[in-house]
């Protein structure tokens, strides 16, 4: 563990310099994305009341197929941005953390609509960056009061406070650049095998997801539709 935190160390700093655009404006655009829908990805809200309609309106089987769906894609863009091993690592991490942002902030995003939270409020949409983070990380950050609540408290607040966009936007890119730049080029430098370098990041990445979609699926609760 001491080794992997050392190299996420080092490789933060460089990550931001050859991707510039993973900062806090990055944080946000990713997330606007992943809600208006980007690509072959149509909007999340739209993603996931296809998913309800095939559940026959049951809205708790249609979070578990929200989340089952992007742990593919997650594993999927895992498998290709890891492909390269050490050689193209320098290249591939910006493109692993944009592609991870991008599905994990559909997936909470699906979530928290088909919960009944609506995706245009900003209150929501803090609640959604902060899911990123994971229950763990949440937390130590809220118990250092380096945040100011959990996920559902923060969804729920009786007003929305812009100081909290800018604190909650820099801790996600922080962590995004840590997470998955840091731990990812550790696991490519212990496999260094190109291929299997591309099967531990379908594995890592689709685990991770799935380990956040279980944490929002805890913390969004169901509310009254208005």
């Amino acid at each position: 563990m001491s080794a992997m935190g050392s190299i996420s160390k080092r490789l933060a700093p460089r990550v931001t310099e050859l991707a510039p655009e993973l900062t806090t404006t990055f944080v946000r655009e990713a997330l606007a994305r992943a809600i208006e829908g980007v690509g072959p990805l149509p909007p999340a809200a739209r993603a996931a009341d296809k998913q309800l309609k095939e559940q026959d309106g049951d809205v708790e089987r249609a979070v578990h197929e929200v989340i089952e769906n992007h742990v593919r894609l997650a594993g999927a863009q895992g498998f290709v941005t890891n492909l390269g091993g050490l050689v193209t690592a320098t290249v591939m991490i910006p493109a692993n953390i944009t592609g991870l942002a991008l599905i994990t902030c559909r997936m909470i995003a699906g979530i928290a609509h088909l919960r009944g939270y609506d995706l245009d409020d900003p209150r929501t949409r803090n609640a959604i960056l902060v899911c990123l983070l994971g229950e763990d990380t949440v937390k130590t950050m809220v118990k250092r009061k380096e945040i100011p609540a959990p996920p559902m408290a923060i969804a729920t607040a009786p007003a929305h406070d812009a100081d909290v966009d800018k604190i909650i936007s820099a801790i996600v890119a922080s962590d995004l650049i840590t997470k998955v730049a840091g731990k990812r080029l550790a696991t490519s430098v212990a496999r260094r095998v190109p291929v299997l370098g591309g099967v531990v990041g379908m594995g890592a990445d689709g685990f991770s997801t799935w380990r956040v979609g279980r944490y929002a699926d805890r913390e969004l609760l169901p509310r009254n539709r208005r």
